[in-house]
């Protein structure tokens, strides 16, 4: 449950991250103390397989993990009582990472959590905390027809495309209002048998990216990756990176009261905005890539970059 982790699936950038840090020397040094952040290496997604009892929601067995990790490793070492944790790190990708953190109060709240579950009403803190991308790697790859993004004329026909689960309050109404409402908005439940979620994304000018159970979903990854402009309709997330992102420039902001109002909204972007919002893009697709090994800009710099960012404002007493 150290040292390891996920590297495919919904939960792929736990165990790829880990496996980076592990293995890149570039990102590491063996002399303690000239680092400049300490990176606990635990999965949550691994402690839930291994440790969390099926239907229980009783998270108490991965705090407990958690309680005796930070005690092993602040006795073991001297670095974590010299700052109160404000220069440890951890990151998960797990819905459940935000909980199991408060297995240690310092921990909770003073050393950088690096989460893709970044709610602002649930405790995530923009000035400590860094927002991790969800990225879904089905088979530990990426799709090939993902690869690389399609030539900026291919023709977009459908004006915008949601599928997925019900889950959360936000895709009940956004349903509602829209599946199977208008063929411009190609808004569907889960996608019948025989069509494939990519073309669609491919095919279409914006992605509905609406909220599940949590605030993140990998579909705002896999629409920056096809070039589909993401529509974010949420509550209280913070976006990934955007200390150094500027959101506005590459995707859509939409109230969750203004669902109703979703093809006045988008039919009413000028042409030329949305020739923008879509070369943005192609410009930011390369900070959202999980390279092996890591290349320039890529996500793993863009984490470390994150964490560099609020390893600046702590003052050691």
């Amino acid at each position: 449950m150290v040292h390891d982790g996920p590297c495919k699936d919904i939960y792929t950038i736990e165990g790829r991250f880990i496996q980076e840090m592990e293995h890149n020397h570039h990102f590491r040094t063996k002399d303690a103390h000239k680092a400049h952040v300490y990176f606990m290496p635990f999965s949550v997604t691994w402690m839930v397989r291994y440790l969390y009892k099926p239907n229980t929601y009783d998270i108490t067995p991965l705090q407990h993990f958690v309680s005796d990790y930070v005690r092993t490793i602040s006795t073991k070492h001297s670095f974590w009582n010299t700052t109160h944790a404000a220069d440890h790190f951890m990151l998960s990708c797990h819905d459940w990472a935000p909980h199991t953190s408060k297995g240690n109060l310092n921990l909770y709240h003073s050393s950088i959590r690096v989460l893709c579950n970044a709610n602002s009403s649930e405790g995530f803190d923009p000035q400590k905390d860094v927002s991790l991308p969800e990225i879904n790697l089905r088979h530990g790859n990426m799709p090939p027809n993902l690869l690389s993004p399609p030539p900026p004329e291919s023709p977009r026909p459908h004006l915008a495309f949601f599928a997925g689960g019900v889950h959360g309050p936000i895709r009940p109404i956004l349903l509602k209002y829209w599946k199977g409402q208008d063929p411009d908005l190609q808004v569907y439940e889960y996608l019948p048998k025989g069509l494939d979620y990519y073309s669609f994304m491919l095919a279409s000018k914006y992605c509905l990216c609406p909220s599940g159970y949590e605030v993140a979903s990998p579909r705002i990854v896999e629409a920056v990756y096809t070039e589909c402009v993401p529509v974010i309709i949420s509550d209280h997330y913070v976006l990934p990176f955007s200390d150094v992102l500027r959101w506005e420039a590459f995707s859509i902001q939409v109230k969750v009261s203004e669902i109703g109002e979703l093809k006045q909204i988008l039919t009413s972007v000028p042409e030329n905005k949305y020739l923008r919002l879509k070369e943005n893009l192609r410009a930011v697709r390369r900070h959202f890539v999980l390279n092996h090994p890591a290349e320039r800009f890529d996500v793993y710099h863009m984490i470390l970059h994150s964490v560099w960012l609020r390893r600046l404002n702590l003052k050691v007493e």
